[in-house]
């Protein structure tokens, strides 16, 4: 018990620590007015309720006198004076006003609520890109970076975040200032009891806090493994999730191996893992609803049972009763609030539990960006001094590489499979964090078409323009790439909205981005066995249209087959000038 006590405990140090910052943010003047806002009428929301307690009275023991007077003029009149209490609010009033204040303490709440949202959402965005922390977390070997569905943690827990921390955090202070409010009304009109000689007074106070003690200690006894059941759950519906998402991009490859079955039988053993942690959840929350449901209703007659020796002997009137029953109700309600929102607070423990450790994973992921060979830019060529690549584990791909490339060589790097020719690929890009050395890049636009190409969905302009924006790229450029690639046959559609990854086939996708480099006229191109999804013949005219289509740009290519040009093999953890 101690234990998940203090997993609690951490787990409000880590959610303030993810609130903290929006609280400080640029718009903080904005966030506080609206949550002071939210708590001012969630706080009158509770002087109204302490109102209708006092209306209660006066309405049920007009009832007892059977008096007409005060009775019909308590439900609708604006203002009606108790002989002996003073003015009380007629009921329609108390009412209209509860509900406009309850409407607009929900509307302020979601309008903080998606405000805090989409600046989370954009600063957790920002820092997931940012010195590529996406593909660090990636690399799942790297210390620190190991993080499932980074996309689930930014679309859904930060959602679940933000409307789960408002709740219980508004829940949380309206509950308190319930507490101090009614709990000196109960006192009041508890009266006192004698028992074995002593008199306690107020004592519906002591018994309302002595039922709400027990009652949260047997709470959290039985659900206290619910934490983790948690946070396996969401990890496994986004992992099943992930699953499917993968079958609907790679429907080809899966049609053409026939895979349907392994597909069917992964997909099911996935969501398997998904009913079993459910189960495993559904029974233990079984268990905590016997109780806590038991519990609020027991609560609900137990004041009653108490009080009522008070009414026999006609200390109390039937006003006195139900005023303490309800009086009862909000204080054993307040105290007791980790019984009534412990399953809320698990689900929330381990939304934030995600978070953080998403959080940790980008600036571990940010951090190692600064890592590996040191990448200097403004050279007149290409070098590599002393330069060592190892793998995540550590295993050494290339050690102790001299180069130097100069502008104006068309230049194949080649090697057998395995030897690390894509992770010096990624070197050269300034993205692999593993190894030591320097780089120095020239000066002048350099750019990395990779093996399987990105495209966006959008429309194939804009997969011509990307990374730059489709307006850059007007439409005789981008029909004037398309024929050089031998692509003419889409133009009538570089206008149409697709998700061209799944539309292309693989060589179509590579000839579409050496049309992106065809546009945009790099000073370096670099190719990662950027035409192996064609045939020679295929290959062949598009690098000849490529060098023709750029006279001006220098080419370093890595490819298996060997070019007209320098020719440079990496193997056995060395680069050497086969040519």
């Amino acid at each position: 018990m101690r234990r998940t006590m203090t997993n609690f405990f951490t787990g409000f140090i880590e959610g303030w620590n993810l609130a903290k910052p929006y609280f400080k943010s640029e718009q903080k003047w904005v966030a506080w007015a609206l949550l002071a806002a939210t708590v001012a009428l969630s706080l009158l929301l509770v002087g109204l309720n302490v109102v209708l307690t006092y209306w209660n009275n006066d309405f049920f023991n007009a009832i007892q006198a059977y008096d007409k007077k005060i009775i019909w003029p308590l439900l609708y009149k604006p203002l009606v004076h108790v002989p002996g209490k003073g003015p009380m609010p007629g009921f329609a009033e108390l009412v209209t006003i509860y509900i406009i204040i309850a409407v607009y303490a929900t509307y302020l709440t979601q309008m903080l609520s998606i405000k805090w949202r989409q600046w989370l959402t954009t600063h957790y965005v920002e820092n997931w890109l940012a010195d590529r922390a996406y593909y660090n977390i990636s690399l799942s070997h790297a210390p620190g970076s190991i993080v499932d569905n980074p996309d689930q943690r930014i679309s859904e827990d930060l959602n679940a975040f933000t409307t789960n921390t408002l709740s219980l955090g508004l829940d949380f202070i309206t509950n308190i200032v319930t507490l101090f409010s009614f709990v000196f009304v109960l006192y009041s009109v508890s009266g006192s009891i004698t028992l074995f000689g002593l008199t306690i007074p107020g004592y519906m106070l002591w018994v309302a806090l002595l039922y709400s003690v027990i009652g949260t200690a047997f709470t959290h006894f039985i659900g206290r493994t619910l934490v983790p059941l948690s946070f396996t759950q969401q990890r496994l519906e986004a992992d099943f999730r992930y699953r499917l998402v993968r079958v609907r991009e790679n429907p080809e490859a899966i049609a053409l191996s026939h895979g349907e079955a392994e597909e069917n039988t992964a997909l099911n053993m996935s969501f398997k893992f998904v009913r079993d942690n459910f189960w495993a959840i559904m029974r233990r929350t079984k268990a905590l609803n016997f109780f806590t449901v038991g519990f609020s209703q027991i609560a609900n007659i137990f004041p009653l049972v108490v009080i009522l020796p008070r009414y026999l002997a006609k200390q109390i009137g039937l006003g006195g009763l139900t005023q303490i029953q309800l009086v009862f109700g909000q204080v054993q309600g307040a105290f007791s609030w980790f019984v009534t929102s412990y399953q809320s607070l698990v689900s929330w423990r381990a939304t934030v539990s995600r978070l953080s450790g998403f959080r940790e994973a980008m600036e571990n992921a940010r951090a190692m960006a600064a890592q590996g060979p040191a990448l200097a830019d403004g050279g007149s060529a290409l070098t590599l001094q002393n330069l060592t690549l190892t793998l995540p584990d550590g295993r050494k791909l290339l050690e102790n590489a001299a180069l130097t490339l100069r502008p104006g060589e068309l230049t194949v790097i080649s090697g057998p499979s395995g030897t690390g020719k894509s992770t010096l690929f990624r070197a050269l890009a300034g993205i692999w964090p593993f190894g030591s050395g320097e780089i120095v890049r020239p000066s002048g636009r350099l750019i990395f078409l990779p093996q399987k190409p990105y495209f966006p969905i959008g429309t194939l302009r804009r997969n011509l323009a990307y990374p730059s924006a489709v307006e850059s790229v007007s439409e005789a450029k981008a029909t004037e790439a398309l024929v050089i690639m031998g692509l003419e046959y889409l133009i009538p559609q570089l206008e149409e909205s697709a998700n061209w990854g799944l539309v292309l086939s693989g060589g179509e996708q590579q000839r579409l981005a050496l049309a992106r480099a065809v546009i945009a006229k790099p000073d370096w191109l670099f190719l990662d066995e950027a035409t192996s999804a064609l045939d020679k013949a295929m290959s062949e005219r598009v690098r000849v249209a490529l060098r023709s289509a750029l006279p001006n740009t220098t080419i370093i290519e890595i490819s298996h087959h060997e070019n007209n040009g320098r020719q440079i093999e990496l193997a056995n953890g060395m680069l050497s000038s086969a040519t």
